[in-house]
């Protein structure tokens, strides 16, 4: 009835865990084919579900056989489960998103450190071409216009090799974007699509001394606009990183020194001293940084 008087008699998605498959998810199907006479869903997305692990491997291929007996080792309640608000503070969030994008969604994912510190080297690898593609092109990756289209985003490779396997690669990945929402193998095509623009940088010796109007200059600007095309559809490389190393010690000193502001301004705020709790937030403001009190506490992000 919800559904029906908010959404309609059929929507697009209904999500929900693999764990709700049967019955429960055919119940609503059932009941709601009888009260309307229509299909309640088009689509009917079911993820797996998250477990506690050590290890974890980023990108490749990934299962998407759902298996309902790891239902039983599911992180729950308090067995396994960590605090979100912790998490935040000790990972970026595009480092969280890259580990889980990794993962078909219908596939059980492996919680761990290890498969997070693997995501944060991976997206270093990323990190380390933008900065090379700005040396080069005088552009900024993160300032790259993303098409709202497939169709804006169509390239000609124009006989040119490197392009060629680009746009093979750019259809490899809508390909599996298009089947199932398969995250897993669009991150080992984006995995392909860095190697092919790093081999086009060494192939022509591309460098800041580079002649920004030659041919090869132009193709890497095309090979660029390909990955931050992909790339936007996942939502990731939105905006330079706060950290781009592979070495987490700064980070983890930036996250420490932030909950030390964040202790300082809670105490000065059940003191009533609302003053320095404010001058505290409007000064890491004046930074880029924004305070954001949650139910769970507050958190901190960098603003674009």
């Amino acid at each position: 009835a919800m559904s029906h008087a908010i959404l309609g008699e059929t929507f697009d998605i209904h999500g929900g865990g693999l764990d709700l498959m049967f019955p429960h998810h055919e119940n609503e199907r059932a009941q709601s084919g009888c009260c309307h006479g229509a299909p309640m869903v088009k689509y009917w997305m079911h993820n797996g579900l998250m477990r506690a692990g050590d290890k974890g491997k980023v990108g490749g291929k990934s299962d998407r056989e759902a298996d309902t007996d790891e239902v039983v080792g599911k992180i729950s309640r308090s067995r396994g489960a960590g605090g979100l608000s912790d998490l935040i503070r000790r990972q970026t969030g595009e480092r969280i998103r890259f580990f889980l994008l990794r993962t078909h969604y219908r596939s059980t994912i492996v919680y761990g450190e290890d498969g997070l510190d693997e995501a944060g080297t991976s997206l270093a690898a990323f990190y380390r071409f933008f900065e090379r593609f700005a040396e080069v092109t005088g552009q900024s990756f993160y300032e790259l216009p993303a098409p709202e289209t497939r169709d804006q985003g169509a390239i000609d490779p124009r006989g040119d090799e490197a392009l060629h396997e680009c746009v093979a690669l750019r259809d490899r990945f809508l390909a599996a974007m298009d089947d199932d929402f398969n995250t897993a193998l669009a991150i080992s095509t984006l995995f392909d699509l860095l190697r092919a623009a790093n081999r086009h940088l060494d192939k022509h010796d591309l460098t800041a001394a580079s002649t920004t109007e030659s041919p090869a200059v132009e193709t890497l600007r095309v090979i660029g606009g390909i990955l931050r095309d992909l790339t936007a559809v996942l939502g990731l490389f939105r905006k330079p990183p706060l950290d781009q190393t592979t070495d987490r010690s700064d980070a983890e000193l930036t996250s420490r020194l932030m909950q030390v502001l964040i202790d300082l301004r809670k105490e000065a705020r059940d003191k009533k001293d609302f003053a320095t709790g404010d001058r505290i937030r409007d000064r890491l403001a004046e930074i880029g940084v924004a305070l954001l009190d949650k139910k769970e506490g507050t958190l901190w992000e960098r603003k674009s």
